[in-house]
């Protein structure tokens, strides 16, 4: 595995291969982006890992400032798969080299979800990618369905200007059924059960709305239940169409999407 620090390195070491595979993190790296890895590995020829926490999409400094960072732990994990060819790890004057302020813009459409409540955020994730996208020129770019907003949209959005493929990968859970995020490193054991309650308790709903015709009366009824049992914080729980993230009133071809807070940590999945 050949650690790139700056993007003259970057060029020099990706010019001549045609067949990359791309999976963008923000470090903390666990076996949901193993997964991803291994996904990249058995499709192409190469892969390169980016570690960058991007300031520019997070709508909280102290957000910022909390985020688990451990680049030495990151790379001895990497190493030892085996299966990374590079490790771009890029300071902000790399990725942001000059001093032009993006125009992305987020639809109204598009305002739902985690785009509702993280004013810029998704802004900042698309004006990143697109710039990584840039440097790397990959062939492919593997991405978690656990943000499925995020998949969404840099899927939506760099299809029609470049050539790469967003390919989505399943969401990876631990035995609490709990989804594998950065975020969870900042749950102590009783957040832990809660999110393990909360998970369970969602998948099972899932099932019990197949045939059901009042899903969101459901869903509202679930959403108040759960922020009293658990004592936490619920922003939203909808039933979502997988393919324009449309509001749905059928299980089929749809997920639920959730947004909660457990001691101050926000946490995000779906179903």
């Amino acid at each position: 595995m050949k650690i790139i620090l700056n993007n003259r390195v970057l060029f020099k070491s990706l010019r001549s291969f045609n067949d990359i595979g791309f999976v963008p993190t923000m470090g903390s790296i666990h076996e949901g982006h193993l997964s991803l890895i291994d996904r990249s590995n058995r499709t192409c020829k190469k892969t390169i890992v980016s570690i960058f926490v991007n300031p520019k999409q997070f709508n909280s400094r102290k957000d910022y400032r909390n985020y688990p960072i451990n680049i030495k732990k990151d790379i001895k994990i990497l190493k030892k798969t085996k299966k990374v060819d590079f490790l771009y790890i890029p300071k902000f004057k790399n990725i942001y080299d000059n001093d032009k302020k993006s125009n992305i813009k987020i639809s109204k459409k598009d305002k739902i979800l985690c785009a509702k409540y993280r004013k810029g955020h998704f802004e900042g994730v698309l004006d990143v990618m697109e710039r990584l996208n840039n440097l790397i020129n990959p062939k492919k770019i593997f991405m978690g369905k656990k943000d499925y907003q995020q998949y969404f949209l840099i899927k939506k959005y760099l299809k029609n200007k470049y050539k790469t493929t967003v390919i989505p990968c399943k969401t990876i859970r631990d035995e609490n059924k709990i989804a594998l995020s950065s975020r969870n490193n900042h749950l102590d054991l009783n957040a832990i059960k809660k999110a393990s309650f909360l998970s369970k308790s969602l998948i099972k709903l899932k099932k019990n709305l197949a045939n059901n015709k009042k899903i969101k009366q459901n869903l509202r009824t679930k959403m108040k239940y759960l922020e009293k049992f658990l004592k936490i914080k619920i922003e939203y729980l909808e039933l979502r169409s997988i393919k324009n993230l449309k509001i749905s009133n059928t299980i089929s071809g749809s997920r639920l999407f959730i947004a909660y807070y457990i001691d101050n940590v926000r946490l995000i999945d779906n179903f």
